[in-house]
């Protein structure tokens, strides 16, 4: 399975986009709950720091001299509280507390710092707590001062920070991505330009790639140029070869012409036959060997069809054969306009020698390829016969004057084009013969 390219970056850049507002998300989580916590500790700290001030001992008994000055502290259930407990059990505790002890026992704290209790009304509070030890002429007692407040405010602090932030990361991923589809984009738009110019290239209408301006391809625009070069010249060589064969196979074929009139007439025409045979054969490969080298270029079929209907309607004409041509307009196959006509040239011979009076030639694009069937209202042939018609020296008729290469040297072009031949039988009656050319070559 061939991956995309732009799907490939376009997936790249979505997970890293993904992973670090993730990561983003999560390290602004932390760092907005530490603030938000460290905020409260601070307070709560001022509360105790309060306590502290005020806290007094008089013949071995608590008292507080100032209280916290906060109104909510004499409020119940108002979310803010203090604790005092001393080490002889003593307790002194604020009005918003009611009759609720805070825990006084070691807890462990929470991840935020403070030790999670149950206040008022069934409240979740979060608990500061601190011990200290005041200096007495009889020794020094011990206390433990504890300030509280609801937890909701935390999460709720917490959540509001949550909402917005998932909002701006929400927002700050479409726009990341659609920035990372815009960059591919554009950074594959080179590439782009560079298949146009290699199609140009492949279609004859240039005979090099133009650099595309962008400093990374060059490097494969001039290998491109380079290979392009290497294969001009392979051609030419090639071609150049197919000439010297075709020349020195002249006067050989010459020579053995003559001395076959020496013979004796019934093995001079036997001679005469397979030298033309050889001739023939040779010219044959000659011009296989050229297909696919020829300078490419769209064909477009229904002119191309038309000519050809034209060069054999004066043969037909005489017996009434009535041509029917359904090509759309403007369908047109990317191969060599010479070894199309050729091809179904044969197809065409076929059909006009023997249909009795209606030949028809259809066209259609299917999928990737262009469809040319050609049917005829003839003899036609057995199932039999089908699959083997398209080999050399097969007739289609005992007495049809023809060489039996017509359909196999169609085929051997359609399959130098990564076309294909079928044989069927026609609506019609006779054969139908199905060339299929892919649209671009």
């Amino acid at each position: 399975m061939i991956a995309s390219l732009r799907i490939r970056l376009a997936l790249g850049a979505f997970a890293a986009i993904v992973f670090i507002l993730l990561m983003l998300g999560y390290g602004l989580s932390r760092v907005f709950s530490g603030y938000v916590a460290e905020r409260y500790r601070v307070e709560m700290s001022g509360i105790v720091d309060q306590l502290v001030a005020g806290l007094e001992l008089r013949d071995g008994k608590v008292f507080l001299a100032k209280t916290p000055t906060d109104p909510r502290f004499t409020l119940p259930g108002s979310g803010r509280y203090w604790q005092v407990v001393a080490q002889t059990g003593e307790v002194l505790r604020s009005r918003s507390l009611w009759d609720v002890d805070l825990p006084n026992t070691a807890l462990v704290p929470t991840d935020h710092g403070f030790i999670e209790a149950q206040g008022p009304d069934g409240a979740n509070l979060f608990v500061y707590r601190r011990a200290i030890a005041l200096d007495e002429p009889h020794g020094s007692s011990s206390f433990a001062l504890s300030a509280a407040f609801e937890r909701f405010e935390f999460d709720d602090a917490v959540a509001q920070f949550h909402s917005a932030m998932t909002l701006m990361l929400v927002l700050s991923a479409a726009v990341l991505v659609a920035a990372a589809i815009f960059q591919v984009g554009v950074g594959l738009a080179p590439l782009a330009r560079l298949q146009q110019r290699v199609g140009l290239v492949r279609a004859g209408q240039a005979s090099s790639v133009d650099d595309v301006g962008v400093s990374e391809l060059g490097p494969l625009v001039c290998e491109l140029n380079l290979l392009l070069t290497e294969r001009a010249t392979a051609v030419e060589r090639a071609r150049a070869r197919a000439s010297d064969l075709a020349h020195g196979l002249k006067t050989p074929l010459t020579v053995l012409l003559h001395l076959a009139d020496q013979l004796p007439p019934h093995e001079k025409d036997l001679a005469r036959q397979q030298v033309d045979l050889i001739r023939q054969r040779a010219d044959r490969q000659l011009q296989l060997a050229r297909l696919g080298v020829e300078q490419m270029g769209l064909t477009e079929l229904g002119p191309l069809v038309g000519k050809l209907v034209m060069v054999l309607k004066p043969i037909t004409g005489p017996r009434g054969i009535d041509w029917q041509l359904r090509i759309p307009a403007g369908l047109a196959v990317d191969m060599d306009a010479a070894d199309f006509a050729e091809a179904l040239g044969n197809v065409l011979d076929n059909a006009s020698r023997f249909a009795r009076g209606e030949i028809r030639i259809t066209a259609t694009a299917e999928d990737e390829a262009a469809v040319v069937t050609v049917e005829d209202d003839g003899p036609g042939t057995s199932e039999a016969d089908l699959a083997i018609l398209p080999s050399r020296g097969v007739h289609l008729g005992d007495d049809d004057g023809g060489s039996g290469l017509g359909l196999s040297i169609t085929a051997e072009i359609l399959s130098a084009y990564g076309g294909s031949l079928e044989l069927g039988r026609s609506q019609l009656g006779g054969l139908s013969v199905r060339l299929s050319v892919p649209l671009r070559g």
